[in-house]
């Protein structure tokens, strides 16, 4: 499906890619990961043709439909339901000619291309879609143009899943999503029959819904069978190994220079010393991986420390419209080590509790208690544009420390993660990840009792989001957690609340439970939705359908079992060489070569087996389910 060679790609001189190389096959889903910054998007844009390399190809198979999400949805009087269905623009042109077409031959290969586009589901498929992605029915039959940009950003996302194109590019999809929706998402693309490339920095997208990773890491694309965490585990392996084998490898230098310096001034002992140094120049050297260091994030501790509860909410109704609360009669209270992950599909109130928790937003009807020197920090994606766009971080720290040194000013900087480099560049010209990472330093300065954080990591690389797990986790104080980051919400949280039709439900269950439940749901509406009265025709579809569905399956556990065998001939081949006692005296270079070959070909060996039964079962459960 899609062939880079050789890739070399320049910005303003900087390399992003240098002569990388990688191929995607049909049907594949693949994650596509990497820190911020390194040229995920740009990729996006060679593969588009929007931009062209400097050096090397990037293909696709001839005839194929590439489709992705540039901006969202335009503010039209247009419904939902007909934007997303105007979006298959194939279907949308047949559509337009079958009303006009008179020659009856032109009409018969209408309507067949029609059928083999599903045309005639096309109206339930859009509204399935559109539902998983958090609109009701009532939304979708409203304009366009009632909602806000991230809806319609939804709205666009929709639009291309609803077009299923050959090869379906994705650029970090679940920013605009709350849980549920990410969860649907998830299930949705680990089914799409076609191929998908997801630039994503979601834990739970990355290992439930794909089924290879493409890496990016200094300027080389590698490709590996799985998801995030298998890839992770891997390349800390290789990581491993490489750093075992330098060091058996220095060892042996150091053996034979030892020799060298000891012998090589004496005659009898002359030609042994020089045969040392031959044999030192050709050990072969191994390449270890650069280490990265991802800055850490620190939250200070609580000052003063503070009796619970801190917060309680008694028979509070909360909203903006007087007699239209959206919350109603909510009785609560936070004490000062709670955890809680804030769940519910958007637009069901959960910005609007913690708005009023915050104090943001005044109740309506009952009350609000707070301890009088309770401090809280809020985070929100509409602060980053309060920041000061010509402002340094020097300078905004500087603004909450006016009596301090210049000293002083820049050592609490470089405490929020911006040293000498960081500090005086301005906002406008950073990251969005920069930009997080200066107003997590910012709301947290005064020593906050509670951390409010909603979608905080949303600008955040893999990386980032470990660093802001262990400084969460560290917090001595409060925290209540909205995000659409299923992995973060697991490893912060020790308490669910459930917000959904006007009220704030305490889960017992656990987050697994909680999205299965989400799923299961939407699996029963769409099933809900189904007209009855199912024909011969359309059982013979559905058949043809599921054998459709069933075979990327299949090709994955003939794919891994081709693998397995290609690896256990290499091994079994290595072995024999392997088995030569002369050679490690002969050639040690060759024989250290040769065992980090065999190294290699295990692991190789054993990702293609853990392929091979990840596929047997997908494949096992879909012939069940079918």
């Amino acid at each position: 499906m899609l062939h880079i060679n050789d890739l070399t790609y320049r910005i303003e001189g900087r390399p992003l890619f240098e002569q990388a190389t990688a191929m995607i096959s049909d049907g594949w889903k693949v994650g596509f990961t990497g820190r911020n910054g390194t040229g995920k998007s740009t990729l996006f844009k060679l593969i588009r043709d929007e931009i062209s390399p400097d050096d090397g190809s990037v293909s696709i198979r001839p005839g194929a439909r590439v489709g992705g999400v540039a901006q969202e949805a335009p503010a039209t009087q247009s419904s939902l339901l007909e934007t997303v269905l105007a979006a298959d623009e194939e279907r949308h042109g047949l559509l337009a000619r079958a009303e006009t077409e008179t020659d009856p031959m032109a009409i018969a290969e209408i309507q067949t291309r029609l059928a083999d586009i599903e045309a005639h589901s096309a109206e339930a498929r859009a509204a399935a879609i559109l539902s998983g992605l958090g609109f009701s029915t009532e939304e979708q039959a409203k304009p366009c143009a009632e909602f806000s940009g991230g809806w319609r950003m939804r709205v666009a996302l929709a639009g291309v899943l609803f077009a299923r194109p050959d090869l379906l590019l994705l650029d970090e999809p679940t920013n605009y999503l709350d849980l549920e929706g990410a969860a649907w998402l998830e299930s949705y693309i680990a089914k799409y029959p076609y191929t998908a490339l997801i630039i994503s920095h979601d834990r739970g997208l990355l290992n439930r819904s794909v089924t290879h990773t493409l890496a990016l890491d200094h300027k080389k694309l590698s490709i590996h069978n799985g998801g995030y965490d298998t890839y992770a585990r891997r390349r800390a392996e290789q990581a491993r190994l490489a750093s075992m084998q330098a060091e058996k490898i220095e060892t042996q230098r150091a053996h034979m220079q030892a020799f060298v310096d000891r012998f090589k001034a004496k005659a009898s002992k002359a030609k042994q010393a020089q045969s040392r140094v031959k044999a030192i120049e050709k050990l072969a050297s191994v390449d270890l991986p650069v280490a990265e260091r991802t800055t850490p994030f620190h939250f200070p501790s609580p000052k003063p420390v503070m009796a619970p509860p801190i917060v309680r909410l008694e028979q509070a109704d909360i909203g903006y419209e007087e007699g239209n609360p959206v919350l109603r009669k909510i009785t609560l209270r936070i004490d000062s080590e709670d955890r809680i992950a804030i769940l519910g599909a958007n637009g069901q109130g959960k910005s609007t509790l913690v708005k009023a928790v915050s104090g943001r937003l005044a109740v309506m009807e009952g009350n609000l208690y707070k301890h009088k020197k309770l401090k809280i920090a809020y985070f929100a994606q509409h602060q980053l544009d309060e920041l000061k766009p010509k402002q340094s971080p020097f300078e905004h720290v500087r603004a909450l420390m006016p009596d301090g040194t210049e000293a002083e000013v820049r050592s609490r900087t470089a405490q929020l993660g911006f040293g000498a480099q960081k500090a005086d560049t301005k906002v406008e010209k950073m990251s969005g990840g920069e930009k997080a990472r200066l107003l997590f330093g910012l709301i947290t300065f005064d020593h906050p009792h509670m951390m409010i954080l909603d979608e905080p990591t949303n600008h955040l690389d893999i990386d980032s989001r470990d660093a802001l797990i262990e400084a969460l986790n560290a917090y001595e104080g409060a925290v209540l957690l909205i995000t659409h980051d299923a992995h973060l919400a697991e490893a912060v949280a020790d308490r669910l609340w459930e917000v959904k039709d006007g009220d704030v439900l305490k889960l017992d269950d656990s987050l697994d439970d909680y999205r299965a439940r989400v799923l299961a749901a939407e699996k029963k509406e769409t099933k809900a939705e189904k007209p009855q009265g199912e024909t011969a025709a359309d059982r013979r579809r559905d058949a043809a359908e599921k054998r459709k569905a069933l075979q990327p399956l299949k090709r994955k556990v003939t794919d891994a079992e081709k693998l397995m065998e290609k690896h256990s001939a290499l091994i079994e081949k290595l072995d024999g060489a392997l088995a030569d006692p002369s050679l490690y005296e002969k050639d040690p270079a060759k024989a250290a070569s040769l065992n980090k070959d065999r190294a290699d070909a295990v692991r190789s060996l054993e990702a293609a087996e853990e392929s091979w039964l990840e596929a047997s079962a997908a494949y096992e459960e879909a012939q069940a389910e079918g």
